[in-house]
């Protein structure tokens, strides 16, 4: 009897939650891997482990466009530290409601 290895394919939810593990800690998705599903499984579960990549610290354009609207209904300008981080827009923001 020939011993062949038969690999079954991984299944479309491994390989999005692989993805997003991918993009949460920031490195590729190896194209071999997505191709078994044990070998998929495997890379998920050690990217489980691994701590996610720090996060910008500056602010999401969706902050900036709200405060720069902010601004312009309170006639005041926006502080240039508060473009640089996420916490002190927030509570511009929040300040400025």
């Amino acid at each position: 009897m020939e011993n062949s290895s038969y690999t079954l394919p991984a299944t479309p939810r491994q390989i999005a939650y692989a993805r997003s593990l991918a993009q949460r800690n920031r490195i590729s998705l190896p194209w071999e891997v997505q191709q078994d599903r044990r070998a998929l499984s495997a890379w998920i579960d050690a990217q489980t482990k691994v701590k996610p990549a720090p996060q910008d610290g500056r602010p999401t354009s969706k902050q900036v466009a709200f405060a720069e609207r902010l601004a312009r209904i309170k006639q005041r300008a926006v502080p240039d530290e508060c473009f640089r981080d996420k916490g002190l827009m927030s509570k511009w923001i929040d300040g400025n409601r």
